[in-house]
């Protein structure tokens, strides 16, 4: 798709394959039929660049046709770059302006309280992204409200757009950090399907407070060329490099 687009994040998506195919495949109540059902549960992409690997799990679970990947960043589009909420059914929220997500998230949260409605709601946000202080705002009123109702996932894959996360603003410790903001805390391989479903069934018991989910994860997981490669922040791989990375993950011989 990006290859195709000329522009995009190939990388951001990678890492996130595991948990997106186990949230569309496995966790989410949803209805691609019925987008607007509403028992269903609520997922927000906070990390909006990330939207090619969305949108694949979209199309794969029948909100629109697989063919419709290759317009991703075309002009009149639905599949623009970062996720918009009039554009597809199915996209929860417009994302894109980092450090969002997580206050959206906690609104619709509260909002099932309101309406008698069961659902559970799922935010995905880079470690990058959690610089933004709106995030721990975020953070501390979930806590302090019990919202239990509310899983966040950190894609903790130790990249963001201008190098390493450690270089640019430390957030270690991230596990401690957020145990002391009052949230529960699952640490878990990003890119093990088995630790991630286990993950989101332990935060559906958890009872009296938000559950984060840290997942380590590798940027550009499966393909040589990306992997850890901080040069490669939305960047998108040339013909050639695509075709190098296609046989690389259908191969199975990176990780």
């Amino acid at each position: 798709m990006t290859t195709a687009a000329g522009s995009g994040h190939p990388s951001t998506s990678l890492s996130a394959v595991e948990i997106m195919t186990a949230l569309f495949f496995n966790v989410l109540r949803h209805d691609p039929s019925n987008p607007n059902w509403p028992e269903r549960d609520r997922f927000i992409l906070s990390k909006g660049h990330g939207a090619p690997v969305l949108y694949s799990v979209m199309a794969r679970s029948g909100y629109f046709p697989p063919e419709q990947l290759m317009t991703l960043r075309k002009l009149d589009s639905p599949l623009q770059g970062h996720p918009e909420r009039q554009r597809v059914g199915g996209v929860e929220a417009s994302t894109g302006s980092l450090g969002q997500g997580l206050s959206i998230g906690i609104g619709m949260a509260l909002s099932a309280g309101v309406d008698h409605k069961n659902y559970r709601v799922y935010v995905l946000t880079g470690d990058g992204e959690i610089d933004e202080g709106q995030v721990w705002e975020a953070a501390m009123f979930a806590a302090h409200h019990k919202i239990d109702n509310l899983t966040a996932i950190v894609d903790r894959n130790g990249q963001q757009q201008d190098g390493w996360v450690k270089d640019i603003l430390n957030t270690e410790p991230l596990i401690e950090k957020w145990r002391s903001f009052g949230w529960h805390v699952i640490d878990i391989n990003g890119h093990d399907l088995q630790q991630v479903l286990k993950a989101f069934e332990e935060s559906r018991a958890i009872k009296g407070q938000p559950t984060v989910i840290i997942a380590r994860t590798v940027k550009g997981k499966g393909v040589s060329i990306l992997e850890n490669n901080t040069n490669f922040h939305g960047v998108p791989l040339t013909p050639e490099q695509m075709e190098q990375a296609l046989k690389e993950l259908e191969q199975g011989v990176i990780g």
